[in-house]
């Protein structure tokens, strides 16, 4: 295996710093090339300083000469805006993205990267929640690979490897439910941010820790899911698999599941997409089958976590409608997450947005941009931000 150079988009957050940890790891076979950040300079001069990529990108245009200033003498380009990513995502330099901006900001490097012929390992559900169908087509005519990064879809990519001929009868996504497994609305209307934020399984960012609370995480990988894998609606299943030990599970034509099983590490699922099709010895903690578990699956309640019926009715209805609802959600969350909503009344602010909106059935990439702009404006006017 050959060296690859990767890119790292979004490498201040969760995904970014894990990835770092795997190149790390493997020096022989990954060296980090381009590093990205929106706004945390501190860190991706730390980072830039220990890695030396030949590009750093700061999306904070007012934090460019800080950036600048700290790397003064190395041999690293820095680079500033919300467009330098979009051209750095064009360059040559590189052979891997991955593509861990959180978001609907992701998209557009990563359509980018794609367009170029890039590999992506992608950790972004938002760009096929999005623009699915935009992205898949562009990515089959430029013939790019995309491997997911999400626990969930790489369960799904390594289940499905040899088993190119035998047609997909359903997936099952596994949820852990969140920190509010089992809780009733009269106890989520109290709920606040740090309560939330406390996953019990898994170490995530703030704004994917919410969506995990609210199981719009699940209603968002269900659509994912949908296009990465040419899949009908009624061929996705969700269960709540508390344990986060399986996760996920194809089941075939003869009824046949397979499951693809570990400890809940991140790393796992990002070091498989960087090294696809090999598989890279490493010394991540081991699924112990020497003591007694129990592994549990149980149905959704949709009723009290309403965010994923909400996500399964956009997935229906298609169009631009899981676009307005990602944005609204975004908005959303960012208002949960400074106290300006309750935990339950995102719900009420992304079904609000959805009914507002012009619905179009088969929007152009203008359109998406037009109807994110369309429903975050809208759902920001819902509450005092």
């Amino acid at each position: 295996m050959q060296q690859k150079r990767i890119a790292i988009f979004g490498s201040t957050g969760s995904i970014g710093k894990q990835t770092l940890e795997v190149i790390s790891a493997h020096p022989e076979l990954f060296v980090a090339e381009i590093l990205t950040a929106h706004s945390n300079d501190a860190l991706l001069i730390e980072q830039a300083l220990l890695f030396v990529p030949n590009i750093v990108v700061i999306g904070d245009i007012a934090k460019y000469a800080v950036v600048k200033k700290a790397l003064e003498g190395k041999p690293i380009k820095v680079f500033a805006g919300e467009e330098a990513l979009e051209q750095v995502a064009a360059m040559d330099c590189y052979d891997f993205m991955m593509a861990g901006i959180v978001g609907f900001a992701g998209l557009k490097p990563t359509l980018t990267a794609i367009e170029s012929g890039k590999t992506v390992g992608l950790a972004n559900k938002e760009t096929l929640v999005v623009a699915g169908d935009i992205v898949m087509r562009i990515a089959q005519e430029k013939g790019v690979h995309i491997i997911p990064v999400d626990s969930e879809h790489s369960a799904i990519y390594q289940c499905l490897v040899g088993e190119q001929n035998n047609p997909i009868e359903k997936i099952i996504l596994t949820a852990s439910g969140g920190p509010f497994l089992g809780k009733k609305p009269n106890f989520l209307v109290n709920v606040k941010r740090d309560h939330a934020l406390q996953h019990p399984n898994w170490s995530m960012g703030a704004k994917i820790s919410i969506d995990s609370a609210t199981l719009m995480n699940k209603g968002l990988e269900m659509i994912e899911a949908k296009w990465l894998f040419g899949l009908e609606p009624s061929q996705i299943k969700v269960v709540v698999h508390a344990q986060s030990i399986i996760h996920s599970m194809v089941q075939f034509e003869d009824g046949s599941i397979k499951a693809q099983m570990g400890l809940p590490d991140m790393k796992l699922p990002i070091q498989y997409a960087m090294a696809y099709p090999q598989r890279l010895a490493n010394k991540f903690p081991r699924y112990n089958f020497d003591k007694p578990n129990l592994l549990s699956f149980d149905e959704p309640d949709l009723k009290t976590f309403r965010n994923l019926q909400v996500a399964i009715d956009a997935m229906n209805k298609g169009g631009n409608t899981p676009c307005v609802m990602n944005a609204a959600n975004e908005i959303a969350v960012y208002a949960f997450l400074k106290n300006r909503i309750g935990f339950l009344e995102m719900t009420d602010l992304i079904e609000r947005t959805i009914d507002k909106i012009a619905f179009i059935s088969q929007p152009s990439l203008d359109d998406y941009f037009e109807s994110d702009g369309e429903a975050r404006s809208f759902a920001a006017s819902l509450i005092q931000l």
